[in-house]
């Protein structure tokens, strides 16, 4: 028994009209094939760059958002450590600065009264522990009559200063918890935005 029923038969085809290329028409086949892998590259080079483009803005955007994070890490680290050292300053230097230039403070406004007035005797207000100290300052440094009276309810950085009619109040200690209050302001308010 022979296998030619389980084969296709070509014979059918062989009827059929023959094919037949010439160079010109093998020419025009490998132009289009190379037209078509030439657009199939165009494309796939077209779709990796925008792949690629996706891919570094994504990397772009991603690199801000760390940097924007690790910028107010940073600043927030640096706050936090220059708190202890404001507030040293603020809780001893300042003070002592007050203390020191409270009698500049105080020939500055007789000085700038007497200008303004002439020259007249002067009252000035203040806290005990400031008398003996003022009293030596103003004796060096002013030729004007000044009469120190010492008031228990004041504050090292508090004076008045009596001039005639006028009354002038000089309050550093004021000032320094003006200072102390704004930066602790400062930093409640950092904590929030932070948090």
């Amino acid at each position: 028994m022979s296998i030619s029923h389980l084969l296709e038969d070509f014979r059918s085809y062989a009827r059929g009209n023959p094919v037949s290329l010439t160079d010109v028409s093998l020419e025009e086949q490998r132009l289009e094939a190379f037209e078509k892998g030439y657009q199939a590259g165009w494309d796939d080079s077209v779709k990796a760059a925008a792949d690629d483009s996706r891919r570094v803005s994504a990397d772009f955007a991603q690199n801000l958002r760390d940097l924007s994070f690790t910028y107010q890490e940073a600043y927030s680290a640096a706050l936090n450590g220059l708190k202890p050292l404001l507030d040293q300053m603020i809780g001893t230097l300042l003070p002592r600065l007050a203390r020191q230039s409270l009698g500049q403070q105080i020939i500055e406004e007789i000085e700038t009264l007497a200008r303004q007035q002439g020259p007249q005797p002067v009252e000035l207000v203040t806290a005990p522990e400031n008398a003996l100290t003022l009293e030596t300052i103003l004796s060096e440094d002013l030729t004007i009559p000044v009469t120190i009276v010492e008031e228990a309810t004041l504050g090292e950085g508090q004076a008045y200063l009596r001039f005639g009619s006028q009354e002038r109040e000089i309050d550093l200690s004021g000032v320094l918890e003006g200072i102390e209050r704004k930066v602790g302001a400062f930093y409640e308010e950092n904590q929030r935005e932070t948090a």
